[in-house]
């Protein structure tokens, strides 16, 4: 038997925990998408999409689960006929049993995902979320006797319950007096059934991600000690620095916005850039959004970015910038052009004995054309 076998489950799990997909956005498809999560895994191919060469690709180094950044499948398939390229390419991973897994907006709200890793590309530091995402937080509190409260706490903390940016294992405790009756149904940790009993308690609150939820709620009610959990959970408002799309950080000198167009250039590795008027501003502050990002120009503007780099931007998305910054269209591919690799490098990280592989073909369906010739 193999000694590193393992089920495409076992990588799925840890895509999920690294890019939980409850942070991908609501219009978004994202996960498994084809195959079955309990097969073995014979090798991972990540790839940015999935197109039929790159199935055929997996095929070739046997590798019957892909990792890509888009989804192969976005809106309902009603009928598998072959007629386009997505049906195409769903019939012959089906047909060759090959999972196709997902990330998209889940990594894309990862606050080390595609938009922080072309801001350090660009050459950004003091990076932070430019558009972070809303009712991410939640608040559990909960009430224990006295004397079980350091070992729930330590449980919850476990869970992940507790954790606050750079800081974990964060909660607030108010002592106080607890009170409560069981009927005759019951079987009370403290006191007997039908007699009213006062306890010296423990009132706990911690913050903790969205995501960890109901592996939180289940540490609370298996390592609670009363029969009957009294608990509370409120929804945060609380802006989240962690999760959001986009990133906003700065340039160690500023530049001229010429220079600072060559440099994006440069860096993406894109010869055609289309950007708004030049207005002789120096660029220091600049935000970013890999992929379609005319949404975050307002956010852009707020943050008072001097430069937002971004793609599919359409003609009046540029009148936005009203001289107050300068906008970039970069690509769609080339913005997330590092993404393929970011995945690669996490899984290789924590599963450095498994055939991991980056796919050859690149898959941008956008091409340039120049005649050479210089206006």
């Amino acid at each position: 038997m193999n000694s590193n076998a393992m089920k495409i489950q076992k990588i799925i799990a840890e895509l999920e925990q690294w890019a939980p997909l409850a942070y991908a956005e609501d219009f978004d498809n994202v996960g498994l998408l084809v195959g079955n999560r309990q097969n073995e895994c014979t090798g991972v191919l990540i790839t940015h999409d999935v197109l039929e060469n790159v199935i055929d690709e997996a095929i070739d180094k046997k590798s019957n689960l892909i990792v890509c950044f888009h989804p192969i499948i976005f809106s309902g398939l009603k009928k598998l006929t072959g007629k386009n390229y997505v049906e195409r390419v769903v019939i012959k991973a089906i047909k060759n049993e090959i999972a196709i897994y997902a990330l998209h907006t889940a990594l894309d709200n990862h606050s080390k995902g595609v938009s922080f890793t072309l801001a350090k590309a660009l050459g950004l530091t003091d990076i932070q979320a430019l558009v972070p995402q809303e009712n991410t937080i939640k608040k559990l509190t909960t009430y224990v006797p006295k004397e079980n409260a350091t070992a729930l706490l330590e449980k919850l903390y476990q869970a992940g319950a507790g954790s606050l940016g750079d800081y974990d294992q964060c909660s607030f405790t108010t002592s106080g007096r607890g009170c409560f009756r069981g009927n005759e149904n019951t079987n009370p940790y403290l006191g007997k059934k039908m007699i009213r009993e006062t306890v010296d308690e423990e009132q706990l609150s911690l913050i903790y991600q969205k995501n960890l939820e109901q592996n939180i709620l289940q540490t609370l009610f298996k390592n609670h000690p009363y029969e009957a959990v009294a608990y509370e959970i409120h929804q945060l408002e609380n802006k989240n620095q962690e999760i959001g799309l986009g990133s906003i950080g700065i340039l160690e000198k500023e530049i001229s916005e010429i220079d600072f167009l060559k440099k994006v250039g440069e860096r993406l590795k894109i010869e055609y850039l289309r950007h708004s008027d030049i207005s002789n501003r120096k660029i220091k502050k600049v935000a970013v959004l890999g992929g379609s990002g005319s949404f975050a120009i307002p956010s852009a503007k707020r943050n008072k970015a001097d430069a937002f780099v971004t793609a599919d931007l359409k003609y009046h998305d540029f009148f936005q910038a009203e001289n107050q910054m300068l906008i970039v269209d970069a690509g769609h591919y080339e913005t997330e052009r590092f993404t393929k690799k970011l995945i690669h490098e996490h899984l290789i990280k924590k599963f450095p004995n498994f055939a991991i592989a980056l796919s050859k073909s690149i898959t941008n369906p956008v091409k340039y054309f120049s005649d050479g010739k210089k206006e």
